[in-house]
């Protein structure tokens, strides 16, 4: 009992060490005082910003007013020209993937009726071997159904031209993407004004019509009766002038132009126009009368052979089965000769550099045209400008048209072309 009553003394002493060490005193409360914040209304916020304190008054309404009207005219011009900007790079991106869709056209049709038509000619000539008494009736209305589903497509394919469409989006595609490196140059380097806004306005819509996008009723002639330069830019009213004689003493340049640029100018126009213009024209319709004889030759031959593929099976049916035979293959081989070479793009192609001659040419004669020296473009600008277009040095170009003026002289023909780049 006695140890009974020692431990409880213990236990009951060591709990009164162990909550004696464990309080904690008091801490006294303290108070935190937080400043209240001044609250504005917005037009104190608007102008305290950028570190401009009570520069305007928020009483005065009307001094604001004032400052906006007399910056509203660049103002608009700038979200115009953006709005321009934006419109033209959906319309990169469009005849971007446009391009591509008929691209794939083309490959398609291409490899479909290559396969309809051999499969159809493999027919005919299994027909020509097949014994007397054998059934060769799938046969022939197999052939006679691929090859006149054939001629069907062959005149669709032929009438599109979908490498000609390819070779028209990808120019579309540069030619806009040209276009919206124009706008942001014009928008970093300096304010625009209305005539921008109206001149940008002006090439997006002559482009869009240069390059429409629709096949239905707005399609671009495939067949011209004879080449045409393409023309992707908005009439030029300075091209309507009548050019006035400009007075220089010497070798005394104003706005960095001269006498001696000036003929050089007249020379390059010239040996574009004997040349290069000549020579392109030459060969687009060149390329123009080979795609008509190839897109009427295949619809033609698949023709013949769906007729012929009919009468198989008569008394002459090798021979009739040996013309659909050979009319097939030849059919395949026009084809894959036209649309594997892309005639039509080659075509569309010398079209455009016939019309980047034409834009070059008239450029240079409406910039010549303008009789104030002044309102032109730098001299200078303009021929760095030119030479970089011809693929040229400053050296060579004024070379070229040295050349010029020698051979008109003396009556010789030019050995030379203005450009270097196509």
């Amino acid at each position: 009992m006695a140890s009974l009553h020692a431990s409880n003394f213990l236990v009951s002493s060591s709990s009164k060490q162990i909550r004696a060490a464990l309080s904690v005193p008091k801490l006294p409360s303290i108070r935190f005082s937080v400043p209240k914040v001044q609250t504005r209304n917005l037009s104190e916020e608007l102008n305290t910003r950028d570190g401009f304190f009570n520069t305007i008054p928020v009483e005065k309404n009307a001094i604001r007013t004032t400052l906006i009207h007399e910056t509203s005219s660049v103002s608009m011009a700038t979200l115009q020209l953006y709005a321009t900007l934006e419109a033209v790079a959906d319309r990169v991106e469009m005849h971007k993937n446009i391009g591509e869709q008929r691209e794939n056209w083309n490959s398609l049709l291409l490899n479909s009726i290559n396969m309809i038509t051999l499969s159809a000619a493999t027919m005919a000539g299994v027909t020509a071997t097949g014994g007397a008494g054998v059934s060769l009736l799938g046969l022939k209305l197999a052939s006679t159904l691929l090859f006149s589903a054939a001629t069907g497509m062959l005149v669709m394919m032929n009438k599109i031209q979908p490498s000609q469409l390819v070779e028209e989006q990808r120019n579309a595609t540069r030619l806009f993407k040209q276009l919206q490196s124009q706008i942001q140059t014009l928008l970093a380097v300096g304010s625009p004004s209305k005539e921008d806004v109206k001149d940008a306005m002006e090439k997006v819509l002559a482009l869009d019509k240069a390059y429409p996008l629709p096949l239905l009723g707005v399609m671009l002639e495939k067949f011209p009766e004879s080449l045409e330069p393409a023309v992707w830019w908005p009439k030029n009213q300075n091209s309507q002038k009548t050019n006035q004689e400009k007075h220089f003493n010497g070798k005394v340049k104003r706005n960095g132009w001269s006498e001696e640029l000036e003929m050089e100018m007249r020379e390059v126009v010239e040996v574009i126009k004997r040349k290069d213009s000549k020579d392109y024209e030459r060969l687009g319709n060149k390329a123009l009368k080979t795609n008509k004889v190839l897109a009427t030759s295949g619809p033609l031959l698949t023709g013949i052979a769906a007729v012929g593929s009919a009468f198989m099976g008569s008394s002459n049916s090798p021979w009739s089965a040996i013309v659909v035979a050979v009319a097939g293959a030849l059919a395949s081989a026009v084809n894959t000769f036209e649309h594997g070479f892309q005639v039509g793009m080659v075509f569309e192609m010398y079209r455009n550099n016939a019309g980047f001659f034409k834009l070059v040419q008239e450029s240079i004669e409406s910039t010549l045209a303008e009789s104030d020296v002044e309102k032109r473009e730098n001299g200078e600008l303009f021929e760095t400008k030119l030479a970089l277009q011809l693929g040229r040095s400053l050296s060579q170009l004024r070379d070229v048209a040295k050349k010029s003026s020698y051979s008109r002289i003396e009556g010789s023909p030019i050995d030379e072309f203005a450009s270097k780049l196509f």
